[in-house]
């Protein structure tokens, strides 16, 4: 059954068909099908954790290991602190500790005296207890010089800024020969992966999805950027809150280690689909400027202009989509 068509179409007959379309010829039925909205933002690289280095002692700043950039593994020492008190505080401990020591030889030697004193009855049992408490509070207090020293080796050694965690160093707000505080911060870290944040319009709210892919362009805003070498990535997370009329969402894409952290960069995210009729790609023949497809229309073959829209890749393969020319339910003779 033939139908009149706006554009020029060349009926052929059945036997004409035959001797002209090439083996393997198959068959497809035009139907609708959801073509994403694709929505061109800018994304916002971020770290996962920014994580401050800071120092766990006061004092000068005598020695800075990193720069702006550079990449650290955690524990690894950023500066090193030095508090010139601590020096002394050691001194004046061990000369307490050969102090105590002098002291306890000498308690050792009276305790050991009186036992043998006590054993021959020349001395009272009080007498043999007084040495032996003196031996004891000695003892303690060696004990606890040494405990003291203990934790200002342990101060002397917190001089040492360690890195928190692994990831790249983005500051160092701090000169060599500063005087800080404790708690002070020597550094900050950028760690734990990066990630693209988006930030869109609240009418996109509703149709973007976790799990939706999305299109990364390559590093550099220019127009002129080699589109093939686009990446995709995920939607990890949208946020539940819109703030300022703006909806945000977290995109996971592998190999972002080479952005900086701030860097922007373009994103093509879905925020829904549209129905539109499609075709294979390899359907379409293109002469003189106009595109053609073979359809069936009962025993006979038409060739029909049409005017093709966007081309979209799925695992199936290519597809474009028919503007104008086509209606659902046509059948495409595929090549």
């Amino acid at each position: 059954m033939t139908r009149t068509r706006k554009w020029a179409v060349m009926v052929l007959a059945l036997s004409a068909m035959l001797a002209s379309a090439p083996a393997g010829a198959e068959d497809y039925q035009v139907v609708r099908g959801g073509i994403p909205v694709m929505k061109s933002v800018f994304g916002q690289v971020q770290s996962r954790d920014t994580v401050p280095a800071r120092a766990r002692i006061g004092g000068s700043v005598v020695e800075i290991l990193v720069e702006e950039g550079d990449a650290v593994q955690a524990g690894d020492a950023i500066a090193n602190v030095v508090d010139e008190k601590i020096a002394l505080q050691l001194d004046a401990i061990d000369a307490r500790h050969e102090a105590l020591s002098a002291q306890l030889d000498n308690a050792r030697d009276n305790l050991e005296r009186a036992k043998q004193l006590f054993t021959r009855g020349t001395i009272a049992k009080t007498r043999l207890d007084d040495q032996q408490t003196q031996y004891d509070v000695l003892f303690n207090q060696l004990n606890a010089v040494e405990a003291d020293k203990a934790v200002i080796v342990q101060q002397a050694k917190e001089g040492a800024v360690l890195a928190p965690s692994s990831g790249r160093v983005l500051a160092v707000p701090v000169t060599q020969g500063s005087v800080i505080l404790p708690g002070e911060l020597i550094a900050r870290i950028a760690g734990g992966g990066y990630f693209l944040r988006l930030s869109l319009p609240e009418r996109h709210a509703a149709g973007i999805t976790e799990g939706e892919t999305v299109i990364v362009g390559t590093r550099g805003l220019s127009p002129e950027a080699d589109a093939s070498a686009s990446i995709t990535g995920k939607v990890a997370k949208v946020y539940p809150e819109i703030i300022d009329g703006r909806v945000t969402a977290d995109v996971e894409v592998e190999g972002l280690g080479d952005f900086f952290v701030g860097e922007r960069t373009l994103v093509s995210i879905p925020i829904g689909a549209r129905n539109a009729l499609m075709v294979p790609a390899s359907a379409i023949v293109t002469r003189h400027g106009l595109d053609y497809v073979m359809i069936r229309e009962g025993d006979a073959i038409v060739e029909i202009t049409i005017i093709p829209g966007e081309k979209i890749v799925t695992d199936a393969g290519p597809f474009v989509e028919v503007l104008s020319g086509l209606v659902e339910g046509d059948v495409v003779v595929l090549p």
